[in-house]
């Protein structure tokens, strides 16, 4: 048996030879699209009561392909053509009734759009005894009825940031394209490509670790749990876990049912996991899975998440978590957004005080082609050893994406960008004397 880490998105560290070097360039040119006829919507989605900023939202053209979430601030910026007509955009959200709104395109840009909690009655449904493991393996089993019965070319936005302790070292972006065959297939020919993509690394001095993920982008291929269950849904896995039934919710105002699961007391040499699955109750289609590693076993994760460190370094994982959301569409569930955070400690041997870091990935599809006439080939795609942050140029430039559709950035990393600007433009004119 095997689990995602041991083919995907590892940790390695190592000291840098020479602090401020910058990363080596592989920005790929891209066809210039037209700007014209574009609408721009952008804003922040609350909840209607309590006025709290939601994230994580879907926001999508209804009837299109397009979409885009909310960031931590719950913010967006979403990037379409004009249809000519009436406009709407839609949100949805777990526990909130879903929303369309006809978009002005004279004020278009800032608004606050707002969302209600869900208050569907469980009277108004017929509720029966739920046997949450079996629901689980016939939502497995239906997989075929649920998902894209043909290959698909998803348009993706990917970023992944490294911070220590509360301020960021790296930030990298990507406009990636994915390449999946049907979920009647394994993902053996599943791949990823960079399309553009951007990076910007501290400089200081005192980052003298230099902190990498392996394979980011990939996270559409290997962290999909419904086309690759080898990460949790295998049958061969589900014998591993206890699984009991937690609430019906609603998501895109479809009833789903929430399952939870847990590891058994069963002797492993790799960790398993904690989450909730979301199984959609009419179809018993998977909506949504949240995971985290059972940390309970601190070397085992060890194992899974580190690729390398210096030896003088101890490193203590503290969590790794993943969240993966599925768009309903046209009767069937496509892969939407994932999130993946990891969470360690670090620290050098006679030194007093150990370093936290957060790594955080995450991806949003923001349009797909069903039957492309082209996929990825092995040779462009972006591989499992590959890091992001080596591939790409240090610049930022606020015009960088186009017309693309992102996950806005949140104020915080806005301001994080800016700082590392000035910290490189000072580190090179030092260089300079």
């Amino acid at each position: 048996m095997k689990s995602i880490m041991h083919t995907q998105l590892r940790i390695w560290m190592a000291c840098l030879l020479l602090a401020g070097c910058v990363t080596t360039a592989l920005a790929q040119a891209i066809t210039e699209r037209m700007n014209e006829n574009m609408i721009t919507v952008s804003g922040v989605v609350k909840d209607q009561k309590s006025h709290r900023k939601l994230e994580y939202v879907n926001v999508y053209v209804p009837g299109t392909n397009i979409g885009t979430v909310t960031n931590s601030d719950g913010a967006f910026t979403l990037k379409f053509k004009d249809p000519g007509s009436k406009v709407y955009i839609q949100f949805s959200y777990l526990g909130y009734s879903s929303n369309q709104v006809e978009v002005d395109r004279l004020a278009s840009a800032n608004n606050e759009y707002f969302l209600s909690q869900s208050s569907f009655k469980l009277n108004e449904i017929v509720v029966s005894p739920v046997n949450a493991r079996l629901l689980v393996e016939e939502a497995m089993w239906k997989v075929k009825q649920n998902y894209s019965p043909v290959p698909t070319l998803n348009y993706l936005f990917y970023r992944e940031t490294v911070q220590k302790r509360n301020r960021y070292i790296t930030i990298s972006e990507a406009v990636t394209e994915a390449f999946k065959t049907s979920y009647t297939q394994g993902t053996g020919r599943d791949r990823v490509r960079i399309t553009k993509s951007r990076s910007v690394t501290s400089p200081d001095l005192k980052d003298t670790l230099s902190v990498k993920l392996e394979g980011g982008p990939n996270l559409a291929t290997y962290v999909d749990a419904v086309k690759n269950p080898d990460i949790l849904l295998e049958p061969e896995y589900q014998e591993m876990y206890d699984y009991a039934f937690k609430d019906y919710v609603t998501i895109d105002d479809r009833v789903q049912y929430a399952i939870s699961f847990k590891p058994k007391p069963v002797m492993l040499d790799f960790p398993l996991y904690i989450g909730t699955i979301y199984i959609d109750r009419e179809n018993l289609g998977i909506s949504r899975i949240e995971f985290s590693m059972d940390m309970s076993d601190p070397q085992k994760v060890t194992r899974q998440m580190l690729r390398k460190k210096p030896a003088s370094m101890r490193f203590r994982a503290q969590d790794l978590s993943y969240l993966v959301t599925y768009r309903y569409q046209g009767g069937r569930y496509y892969l939407n957004y994932i999130r993946a955070e990891f969470k360690f400690r670090c620290d050098w041997k006679r030194r007093l005080f150990a370093t936290n870091y957060t790594v955080v990935s995450e991806m949003v599809v923001t349009n797909r082609v069903d039957q492309p006439l082209e996929w990825v080939s092995y040779k462009e795609s972006f591989h499992n050893s590959d890091v992001l942050s080596d591939k790409v140029m240090d610049f930022y430039d606020k015009n960088f994406w186009e017309d693309y559709n992102i996950i806005e950035p949140t104020e915080s990393l806005e301001q994080a960008v800016g700082k590392l600007k000035k910290a490189i433009d000072r580190s090179i004119n030092t260089d300079k004397f």
